[in-house]
């Protein structure tokens, strides 16, 4: 099929491949912003792929006072894992080592528990209470049971368990072909920026963006993944390779979402962003990347997306 104008870009008739996966969101706080804002950039450190970091996690959202637990200032952060058994055994590390430690923290369930999409419940304060050496306390409020651990600032206010969410996906992409790297890296930026925007959801690589973008499998014996040889622009005109001339860097971003819904609508926002900026960055063309359709079971075409408002 012909491909797609957007903007004046030409937009691949292609789709991403999304895969279904484990999630869950916490709402710290602390009695600033910038402690909320630590706890919550520690605690999502090196999650960028679940394949070798052990989850996914970034930041959803920053909340004013009036929209948090205890009135304090907060930051919502999203995590997401191959399973519950995995996301579980990530939350309680990160929350353990990064939020536990951070001064003036406190962390909460990040999404209602009458939510419809509610799926199985994670232990978490009823799991690090087990710090507080046996002076931990429990406390409900509201129907919502809360432990109380002491620490040397006070104490540690957690909520006893926090439930992941049946529906999120990982995994929605958009590849930009540029042909200078300092403009492609700011169509990457506005692509990120317009995603942001989007609720229940995150971008996970490093300012959202990744360059060292994979496919499945590998020669090297054992590796699960290698890189995207097909959009190396090193390897132009090699058999295989995706790229036409004019194109010398590549940058990807990966979107995952508490839904198939949010992801969709993250991805669209971000392709009308990015090729509307485009024209004056030298950005050739966008695409997606997939298997073949053969991994995941959420298509996400990038057909669908042109055609509808960001």
């Amino acid at each position: 099929m012909p491909d797609l104008i957007l903007h004046g870009i030409r937009v691949e008739d292609t789709f991403a491949e999304a895969f279904d996966m484990a999630a869950t969101a916490l709402v710290l706080t602390a009695e600033t912003p910038a402690w909320a804002m630590i706890a919550a950039t520690t605690m999502t450190g090196f999650a960028t792929s679940v394949i070798g970091c052990g989850a996914e996690a970034g930041i959803d959202a920053v909340l004013a006072p009036d929209d948090t637990p205890d009135g304090r200032p907060g930051v919502r952060v999203l995590l997401f894992g191959f399973d519950a058994g995995g996301l579980k055994d990530q939350l309680l590390r990160r929350v353990g080592q990064c939020v536990l430690t951070s001064p003036g923290s406190a962390a909460y369930a990040g999404i209602p528990w009458d939510d419809p999409n509610v799926g199985k419940a994670l232990k978490l304060g009823g799991a690090i209470r087990y710090f507080g050496d046996g002076f931990a306390t429990a406390k409900r409020i509201g129907g919502r049971r809360y432990w109380r651990t002491p620490v040397m600032d006070g104490e540690f206010l957690c909520e006893h368990s926090v439930p992941t969410v049946n529906g999120a996906v990982g995994g929605g992409n958009l590849l930009f072909l540029g042909r200078r790297f300092a403009d492609t890296l700011r169509v990457a930026e506005i692509a990120v920026a317009a995603a942001r925007r989007v609720p229940d959801v995150i971008l996970p690589f490093p300012g959202g963006v990744v360059r060292s973008g994979s496919k499945v499998g590998a020669r090297t014996k054992g590796m699960m993944a290698s890189t995207n040889d097909a959009y190396c622009p090193t390897l132009k005109g090699r058999a295989g390779s995706a790229l036409p001339p004019e194109v010398d860097v590549v940058l990807e971003i990966v979107i995952d979402g508490l839904s198939a819904g949010s992801v969709s609508a993250a991805m669209r926002a971000a392709l009308h962003a990015s090729t509307e900026a485009g024209a004056d960055l030298g950005l050739v063309a966008v695409t997606a990347g997939n298997y073949g359709g053969n991994l995941g079971r959420h298509h996400f075409h990038l057909r669908d997306l042109v055609g509808e408002a960001a």
